[in-house]
C-alpha cells in the first residue's frame, strides 16, 4: 500500500530536520586525530588461524598455549591505542592460565581425543563483552556511576567456555547501558572501526566486533536484544550468531532484563572464522545444546533459500544502499550457480511496523504483571531516575555523565507510546516467517542500510535499525556473514535466518559463505 499524503509530508520534515542536525553536527565536530591513520597488518601466522585450528595445535603439542596467548597480547598491544576495543585487559593472569594449560598437556596421559572432548578449548585466548560478569573485571555496562565495580563471578556463558578450556584476555567496550549502535560511553570513550578509524564499530557488543575485526582475538562473547551481535559483527566484518532465544544462558549480564525482555535477547559467538560458531554455541548452550541438531549434517542443495531486499515503506527508514543490494544479489547468484538451486524473492508488507513491534515488546509485563524497569530508571541507578531533558541542557555543556545516544533513548521511551495494535501485527508476522521458513527454509535479508557509518552518524538514522530489531521480535536465529569489502575498504554482509531451532542451517550457510566471499579480511592489508 501506498503512502499517504500525509505520511509523505511527514517524512519529507523529518528527512530535512534530521538532515539538517546532521549538517550542523559536522559543522560543529573537531577533525578527528585517528583520521587518516589505519592498522598494520596482521603478520603473525598464528592469529590467521581458526579457534578450532588453534585449539587442535595446542592440544598436539604443535604449538604452546603461552606462545598463542601471547601472539595476542602483542596484537592487542599494537591496535588498542588506535581502537579503543579492550578496555581492561588481564594479561598476566591469561599467561600463567596458559602455562598452567602447557604443563597439563605434557602431563596428560590419554591422548589427545581425551583432551578435545573434555576440553575442546583448550589454551585458546577469548575476549568477553565487558557487561557480562568476568570474575575480577569490571563489570559497568559503560555507566560512570558503576566506575569500580568488579564481577564476582562469571556469567554462566563464560563459565562454560572457561570450562572448556578457553583463556580470557579482557573485557571489550560497550555502549552505555548496551542501548546503542555506537560503542561510546564516558568511562571508556568511544571504540574505532578497524577498517576506517573515523567509522562505528556497531553496538552493543561493539568492542567484541572491533578486537575480533582488528586480528586481537580469534573468539568472544556477546549479546543482542536488537541487533547488538549482528550490527558489530557487519561493521567489523566478522561472523555473529544470535541463537535461538532461551537457548543460550543471560544471566548476570548487564543490564537486567525485566517484564519479558528475555524473550529478545540473545546471547551468542562472535568470531572471525565461520567453523568456530557450531563449536562455541555448543559449549555455551550447555544442557540446551540437545534443543539444536547441532551434529546433523546439512545439505545445503536440500533447503529452501528465500531473499528479502528492504523492510517496505517503513517511514523514517533509509533506502538499502547499492552496494549491500549488489552484495546480496551475488549471493542468490553464488546459491544459484554453486547449488543448483532458485533463490525466491519474496516480501513483507508488514515489516513496516517493525519499529512499533519492537518497542511494544520491549515494554511487555512479566507474567506477574510487573512492567519493565524504565530506561531512565536505569539511566539514573544508583540514585534516583535520570530526568532525560535536564540531561540534554547538561550534556549541552559537557556536564552530563551520560552521552548523547542514552539520553536520547531514554527520552524516547519516555515519550513513545507505540500503538498495542503492533501486537497483532507482530503474531501474524511470526505466523508468516513460521510458514515461509519451516524446518528447512533460510532467508537472506539486508544487515542494515548502509556500511559502517561515521561516528554518531547513525543518531540522525536511528530508524534504521529496524533490519535487525526484526529478527529480536520474532524469535529466530540469524547468522551474521561477511561478504568482503566495498569500494571504500569497508565490510559488506548479510543476515542469514532460519526457523526456531533450526540454527544449524544458518551456521551450515556461513561456512558456505565463507568459502564463497573470503570471509574476514585483514585491515591492515592493503
Amino acid at each position: 500500500m501506498a503512502r499517504s499524503l500525509v505520511q509523505q509530508v511527514v517524512e519529507l520534515l523529518y528527512r530535512a530536520l534530521m538532515g539538517a542536525l546532521l549538517w550542523l553536527f559536522c559543522l560543529l565536530s573537531p577533525r578527528s586525530q585517528m583520521s587518516g591513520k589505519r592498522l598494520p597488518p596482521v603478520r603473525e601466522p598464528l592469529l590467521l588461524e581458526s579457534a578450532s585450528q588453534l585449539a587442535r595445535r595446542i592440544r598436539r603439542r604443535e604449538v604452546t598455549s603461552v606462545e598463542v596467548v601471547q601472539a595476542y597480547i602483542n596484537r592487542i598491544q599494537e591496535v588498542n591505542p588506535l581502537i579503543n576495543a579492550v578496555v581492561k585487559d588481564r594479561f598476566s593472569l591469561a599467561l600463567q592460565e596458559a602455562a598452567q594449560v602447557d604443563k597439563l598437556i605434557e602431563e596428560e596421559t590419554g591422548g589427545e581425543e581425551v583432551l578435545e572432548d573434555r576440553l575442546p578449548l583448550l589454551g585458546v585466548p577469548l575476549t568477553v563483552k565487558e557487561s557480562f560478569a568476568l570474575q575480577g573485571m569490571p563489570q559497568t555496562a559503560g555507566m560512570v556511576s558503576k566506575k569500580g565495580t568488579l564481577a564476582t563471578v562469571d556469567a554462566p556463558a563464560v563459565a562454560l567456555l572457561k570450562r572448556a578450556g578457553a583463556i580470557p584476555l579482557g573485557v571489550t567496550n560497550v555502549p552505555e547501558l548496551c542501548m546503542w549502535i555506537e560503542s561510546h560511553n564516558h568511562l571508556y570513550g568511544i571504540s574505532r572501526n578497524p577498517y576506517d578509524l573515523d567509522r562505528i564499530v556497531g553496538g552493543s557488543s561493539g568492542g567484541e566486533g572491533c578486537i575480533l575485526g582488528g586480528a586481537g582475538s580469534v573468539i568472544g562473547v556477546g549479546s543482542d536484544i536488537g541487533g547488538s551481535i549482528r550490527i558489530p559483527s557487519f561493521c567489523c566484518g566478522i561472523f555473529g550468531h544470535k541463537p535461538t532465544p532461551g537457548i543460550v544462558s543471560n544471566e548476570n549480564q548487564l543490564p537486567p532484563m525485566s517484564g519479558r525482555q528475555h524473550e529478545l535477547l540473545s546471547s551468542g559467538p562472535m568470531c572471525r572464522y565461520a567453523e568456530d560458531l557450531l563449536p562455541m554455541l555448543k559449549i555455551m548452550a550447555g544442557a540446551n545444546a540437545n534443543k539444536l541438531s547441532l551434529d546433523k549434517k546439512v545439505d545445503l542443495k536440500k533447503l529452501r533459500f528465500f531473499t528479502l531486499p528492504d523492510c517496505g515503506e517503513a517511514l523514517f527508514t533509509n533506502a538499502v544502499s547499492e552496494d549491500l543490494q549488489r552484495a546480496q544479489r551475488k549471493v542468490v547468484e553464488r546459491l544459484e550457480a554453486d547449488l543448483g538451486l532458485k533463490v525466491e524473492e519474496v516480501h513483507f508488507p508488514d515489516l513496516k511496523h517493525t519499529y512499533d513491534m519492537w518497542f511494544v515488546s520491549m515494554g511487555l509485563p512479566d507474567s506477574e504483571g510487573k512492567m519493565p524497569t524504565s530506561f531512565s530508571v536505569l539511566l539514573g541507578e544508583p540514585g534516583p531516575p535520570a530526568w532525560p531533558l535536564w540531561e540534554l541542557v547538561k550534556a549541552s555543556v559537557r556536564m552530563s555523565d551520560h552521552t548523547m545516544a542514552s539520553i536520547m533513548f531514554a527520552l524516547l521511551s519516555t515519550i513513545a507510546k507505540p500503538p498495542l495494535s503492533a501486537l497483532k501485527i507482530k503474531e501474524k508476522v511470526q505466523q508468516d516467517f513460521a510458514d515461509l521458513l519451516g524446518s528447512d527454509g533460510v532467508l537472506l535479508y539486508p544487515s542494515l542500510t548502509r556500511v559502517a557509518p561515521k561516528h554518531h552518524h547513525q543518531l540522525f538514522a536511528f530508524h534504521d535499525l529496524v533490519y535487525t530489531t526484526i529478527f529480536n521480535v520474532l524469535g529466530l536465529p540469524v547468522t551474521q556473514c561477511p561478504l568482503g569489502l566495498n569500494e571504500e575498504g569497508l565490510p559488506l554482509g548479510v543476515q542469514v535466518v532460519a526457523g526456531k531451532l533450526q540454527d544449524h542451517l544458518t551456521i551450515e550457510t556461513a561456512q558456505f559463505l565463507e568459502k564463497a566471499f573470503g570471509g574476514w579480511r585483514d585491515p591492515g592489508a592493503n
